[in-house]
């Protein structure tokens, strides 16, 4: 048995193709599934044609399709991958970011966008109906944060925030936009819609 080539061992020829090569390799592990000592001189002959194969491809001797996992590049790398990713994040990222299922994106979604039309609908922007929306808009954000991790506290912080960096960039973006012809709203309507924007971005996708 020892002086026999890898091809012996398998039964099949030097000049078979890889898809004969890998048929008679399963076949065989399926014969011989409860025997451990022939299924690792199996995966031993299979290895050994690979690394032949391998060396002739570098040679230029042969093409090999890419889809062949030669031995060595059996291991995967994406959990290397996704561990470098992931060192390269910060800390305080990793632990702030969700993951979160299509539910909690589109039930706060579904609400915000809600809020939104409401504010549009009334002329001139409807002072008191912006408010009113804005409230109920932070108890959404709130409820949905704390959902996640019950954090109140954070939860109530995290939505102040971006109630406060939406209606300061609506303002602003509002002053750049607004006399545009195409866009036929309020300054508060703006920002109120910016609001609710960033609202259910940090609620969604943050914890």
């Amino acid at each position: 048995m020892s002086d026999q080539s890898p091809y012996e061992k398998l039964g099949v020829s030097e000049d078979a193709s890889f898809d004969e090569i890998q048929d008679v390799r399963n076949r065989l592990l399926e014969k011989h599934g409860g025997d451990s000592n022939v299924r690792e001189a199996i995966e031993a002959a299979y290895d050994a044609i690979l690394m032949e194969r391998l060396r002739m491809r570098q040679e230029g001797k042969i093409k090999v399709p890419e889809r062949i996992r030669f031995p060595e590049m059996r291991v995967p790398s994406s959990p290397q991958i996704s561990q470098s990713l992931g060192q390269q994040s910060p800390a305080w990222l990793q632990r702030s970011l969700d993951q979160p299922t299509l539910t909690d994106v589109l039930l706060p979604g579904a609400l915000y966008l809600g809020l939104g039309a409401t504010s549009l609908l009334y002329p001139g922007g409807g002072g008191q109906v912006l408010q009113l929306s804005l409230v109920v808009g932070v108890g959404v954000g709130i409820y949905f944060l704390n959902r996640k991790e019950g954090k109140f506290g954070r939860a109530v912080l995290l939505t102040l925030v971006s109630l406060i960096a939406g209606l300061i960039a609506g303002g602003l973006i509002a002053g750049l936009i607004l006399p545009l012809p195409v866009i036929n709203m309020t300054a508060n309507q703006f920002s109120t819609l910016l609001t609710f924007i960033l609202l259910w971005l940090v609620s969604s996708f943050l914890r």
